[in-house]
């Protein structure tokens, strides 16, 4: 099976029994080594199912054309010999880029933009429609050559490895449930160019939604979406499992803490789309303008790819001296940093995207500084009982809040969640729940 169009990722445990374990199909055109947060939902379920007596198949692309990439990522997906990961030789979205030339930048939003208004007038439901006829063979390949498969499992966006997954299961009769990491028709990125188009995109979300067995997504507020937009779907159709955090991720860094001396704020993750640090900068040159003492003593860091106009904000708003730029890391130093940070901030404009950085920040057990709007994620935020919470574009609320933080930070006091709040959202749990959800519906 080690041939160019597969690779079977094996040896180690041997600890199963393979007489009690199912096979499960899993669709995801991003899969390590593709980097960033978009991939850990997928990878830490195919890590974990293996605990929970499934046997992960993953389907995914060979291409190298992406901002990041993360070899490291893939030691998750050795620790097992019950998973399984294919990979197409085929990919029509490769451009050949070498992994050793990803991206430094991360796009401007008016060439991400104009690259997504493009892409969705022309292909339908995504550019990686393109990648469907290699994944469906592959596919194929995979069932015939193993007719114990009990379900398939796609995984979205892009909305492609649905319409792989429907295809499959109507070729071989077999059940196949979705994972939604975003919206589809409801996520506000997409864009529909003509009335025609948005009509194609629910025609196929619809097909989908009618054959699947069951729908995963991350928030109740995505579950109020999908249910309000189509009334075939009972409220037991759809299951909430939100993203999580990887405790194996975090227990090389046990002994990581802060300087006590500095107090470091983190963001981690891209400003995709209207993303952006903006009211955050400003809010800061606000804040030393009414407390400069602090200047000495305050650390901004951002981990992970920015945007040349987001760089160059640090200059205009004159915090060079301040705000400390770490680039693309490996997701285990990404780790490493939040642990040496005091408080992890995040802003969000929309109450319907789910960034998968979130809940690393909850594993990380830190004091928070979300700038979002009312929704699932600030409801979380609430429960954590360890978050300061503004509106996006509130700098003066901003400003309180840095102000607060200092203080209580000055005084060794700043909150934090407690472990029963943090352990809900652990991987392996929230993988476990997942075993059990698809037991229901897999082929007998």
């Amino acid at each position: 099976m080690d041939n160019q169009n597969n690779t079977n990722v094996n040896l180690i445990d041997n600890s199963k029994s393979f007489s009690n374990v199912r096979k499960v199909l899993v669709v995801s055109y991003y899969f390590p080594p593709m980097g960033l947060s978009g991939v850990q939902r997928t990878l830490k379920f195919v890590k974990y199912l293996p605990d929970f007596d499934w046997s992960p198949l993953v389907l995914t692309t060979g291409a190298t054309n992406y901002f990041a990439f993360d070899e490291t990522l893939l030691s998750d997906t050795e620790k097992s010999n019950l998973i399984s990961i294919y990979r197409t030789e085929k990919d029509p979205f490769n451009f050949k880029k070498s992994k050793e030339n990803q991206l430094l930048q991360y796009p401007s939003r008016f060439k991400q933009k104009l690259f997504r208004m493009i892409s969705q007038s022309i292909f339908i439901p995504d550019s990686r429609i393109r990648w469907k006829k290699y994944a469906v063979e592959l596919g194929s390949k995979i069932i015939e050559e193993n007719p114990d498969i009990r379900l398939i499992f796609a995984t979205a966006p892009p909305f492609t490895d649905f319409l792989v997954a429907k295809e499959l299961s109507e070729k071989y009769n077999i059940p196949f449930v979705v994972d939604y990491r975003d919206l589809w028709l409801d996520n506000p990125q997409y864009f529909f160019p003509t009335p025609f188009h948005k009509r194609k995109a629910e025609t196929l979300e619809t097909s989908v939604l009618k054959q699947t067995s069951k729908v995963f997504v991350i928030t109740r507020t995505m579950k109020e979406k999908i249910l309000s937009r189509y009334r075939f779907l009972s409220h037991d159709d759809i299951s909430i499992v939100p993203h999580g955090f990887d405790y194996e991720d975090f227990e090389p860094f046990v002994d990581v803490k802060p300087n006590k001396n500095k107090l470091v704020i983190t963001h981690c993750g891209l400003f995709p789309d209207d993303r952006t640090p903006l009211y955050f900068f400003k809010a800061l040159k606000k804040f030393f303008e009414e407390k400069p003492q602090a200047r000495s003593k305050f650390e901004a860091r951002f981990v992970g790819i920015m945007r040349k106009n987001h760089i160059k904000m640090i200059t205009k708003y004159g915090l060079n001296d301040v705000v400390t730029v770490k680039g693309y890391l490996p997701h285990q130093e990404s780790v490493k940093q939040l642990l040496e940070s005091d408080v992890l901030w995040m802003m969000l404009k929309n109450n319907l995207e789910t960034p998968g950085r979130f809940f690393e920040y909850i594993g990380a057990a830190k004091t928070m500084l979300i700038c979002i709007p009312d929704g699932s994620i600030k409801q979380i935020a609430e429960e954590s009982n360890a978050a300061f919470i503004t509106k996006p574009k509130d700098v003066a609320g901003i400003v309180r809040a840095l102000h607060s933080i200092y203080d209580l930070w000055s005084q060794n006091y700043l909150p934090l969640p407690d472990s029963s709040f943090v352990s809900q959202y652990d991987r392996k749990a929230l993988t476990k729940r997942l075993a059990r959800e698809i037991s229901f519906v897999a082929k007998d």
